[in-house]
């Protein structure tokens, strides 16, 4: 699949796509609440972000406000999941059994998001036939034979950082489409396998980041104070 071929694909920016599912769940908040329309200025002051920001965003769904009255609420919320993905069933192996793999296998909310991990894989034979959660832990070995079985296609990566691009490569080359990458290694992958990086590590330096400069500030500020 060539370059144009996938950013045809594509046709929706990543961005949006983060943004979406913020819009969702102040929907959600103002259905719950018993609410019946929400404009884009509404969702755009909770979320922070321009309200032509959320216009566009929004083009990109099925969907149109009223004028002067905004989106119907159910319908947002509806069009969105679906949009989302969030209403359709998908499957998925876990790679990497160490703390982070197990939290997520504990994690019961990924099912309201459409995500069920229904294995996790680990190069330690002590943790083959266990369980987490009622969900199977297996030997990595049998990927091969459980992916033919089952036919999943998305591959979670919580590995050490050494085994990243090993242990991709050999989801991908067992038939993995999407990698849900947790690892702080930039895999490289084929064009057409999906890859989303969540390094909680990339955020963590982030908010450290952002902490320091905000305390170095305050603290110059103090100081001219005296």
């Amino acid at each position: 699949m060539s370059n144009a071929q996938v950013s045809i694909l594509f046709n929706v920016p990543e961005p949006t796509l983060r943004r979406l599912p913020w819009y969702l769940a102040f929907a959600q908040l103002v259905q719950k609440d018993g609410g019946q329309y929400l404009s884009s200025t509404q969702i755009a002051n909770n979320i922070a972000v321009d309200a032509s920001m959320v216009a566009k965003d929004l083009s990109y769904v099925n969907i149109s406000g009223r004028t002067r009255v905004g989106y119907e609420v159910n319908e947002l919320v509806r069009v969105l999941e679906r949009f989302l993905g969030f209403t359709n069933p998908h499957k998925a192996f876990l790679f990497g059994v160490g703390r982070l793999g197990g939290a997520l296998l504990h994690d019961n909310g990924l099912l309201q998001f459409g995500l069920e991990i229904v294995a996790g894989f680990d190069v330690k034979y002590e943790l083959a036939g266990s369980s987490i959660n009622r969900i199977p832990v297996h030997h990595i070995s049998r990927f091969p034979e459980l992916r033919e079985q089952t036919g999943v296609d998305i591959g979670i990566l919580t590995v050490p950082v050494e085994k990243a691009q090993s242990v991709c490569d050999m989801m991908i080359e067992g038939g993995i489409k999407a990698v849900w990458n947790f690892t702080p290694f930039r895999i490289r992958v084929p064009e057409n396998v999906v890859v989303q990086n969540t390094s909680i590590y990339a955020h963590l330096a982030v908010m450290f980041n952002r902490l320091n400069t905000i305390n170095e500030i305050e603290q110059k500020t103090r100081t001219g104070k005296q």
